[in-house]
């Protein structure tokens, strides 16, 4: 917190009901600068069975009546990717600060929609890239000189999908639901773009093949990505497992990341064979750092993360749309 700025609790509203949500409240809760004022739910039933985990919380169907209130200060959004943009130029449009889920939006059109209702409203709008956040995020953003010139970046995310199971079994659940703005891109293949753009901004070029599932959305998928001096190769899956490490390679060395959606093990190992440990201690919940960070920026009376920044979160949605548009997939969303 910066000096001589006041400390005030951050009063939040919620928007979804799933395991993710709770995991926020449990990180953000360690901040010491957050307490739940509000839910929104489709169902009052739903919400009122979340809420009773939560002390002394509204719950609302109407998320206009939530918005409204004067007991919320700012909006933890974690619905289905193709509300996000409707949910958040609401609660702006009534002043209310915006944490929203990755990936922000849909698409282009959609995150653009919704920086510029964050700049007409004077709010903040941050995406919630908790990685980029994380301690040893930093520690790569400020070891990257010893590395030389960097020829290139490397990130793998593929986690088999339970729900996968239940799509060989014929029923289609959100996550692979193209009405959702859903698929292996939109939700694991996002953890390697993000980082990327945070240190390296927009690519000359992209290159992207997947594979594109009966229901509509993508399985997993390849992107492959120029830049001047370096490129960039990211591989993501929903449908098969992966452990390999993220690289940043170097003419001097290359900088090893254990888990690149959540970075705790980093090292550089160098071309004369020592090897750097640069990991720092984490003692927090991986998404206490977002919520810090996004309190703070509230508090300090700052509309835009210098980090997740809207320039970055733009970069990322222009490479996904790309990208599906070279595998050949399409949202309701992309239609509006």
């Amino acid at each position: 917190m910066s000096e001589g700025v006041e400390s005030v609790v951050l009063r939040f509203g919620i928007i979804g009901t799933n395991w993710i949500t709770e995991r926020f409240i449990q990180a953000a809760e360690e901040t010491e600068q957050f307490t739940l004022t509000a839910i929104y739910s489709r169902t009052k039933e739903k919400g009122q069975d979340f809420a009773a985990k939560y002390h002394d919380v509204d719950v609302y169907t109407n998320l206009e009546e939530m918005v409204s209130s004067d007991k919320v200060d700012a909006v933890y959004i974690a619905s289905p990717n193709s509300f996000h943009m409707e949910q958040a130029i609401i609660c702006m449009n009534h002043g209310k600060h915006v944490l929203c889920e990755k990936p922000i939006g849909s698409n282009v059109f959609e995150t653009k929609k919704m920086i510029e209702a964050a700049k007409a409203n004077n709010v903040l709008l941050m995406e919630a890239m908790k990685s980029t956040l994380m301690p040893n995020f930093r520690v790569i953003k400020n070891n990257l000189y010893k590395l030389g010139r960097i020829r290139r970046y490397f990130a793998s995310y593929c986690q088999y999908s339970s729900r996968y199971d239940a799509f060989l079994e014929g029923t289609v659940l959100n996550a692979f639901n193209p009405t959702f703005s859903n698929g292996a891109l939109m939700d694991l293949g996002t953890y390697c773009l993000y980082p990327m753009v945070t240190l390296f901004g927009r690519p000359e070029s992209i290159q992207a093949t997947g594979i594109k599932l009966s229901s509509g959305v993508d399985g997993e998928g390849s992107i492959i990505m120029r830049y001047e001096d370096m490129d960039a190769i990211v591989m993501y899956s929903k449908i098969s497992d992966s452990y390999l490490p993220a690289e940043i390679q170097g003419e001097n060395g290359t900088l090893v990341i254990d888990k690149i959606n959540q970075p705790y093990d980093v090292k550089i190992y160098y071309r004369d064979g020592t090897i750097e440990d640069l990991r720092q201690p984490q003692m927090q919940e991986s998404m206490f750092y977002e919520a810090r960070e996004f309190i703070e920026l509230v508090q300090s009376g700052q509309r835009e993360c210098s980090v997740n920044s809207h320039a970055s979160s733009l970069v990322v949605a222009e490479i996904m749309e790309e990208a599906r548009r070279q595998i050949g997939v399409e949202y309701p969303a992309d239609l509006r």
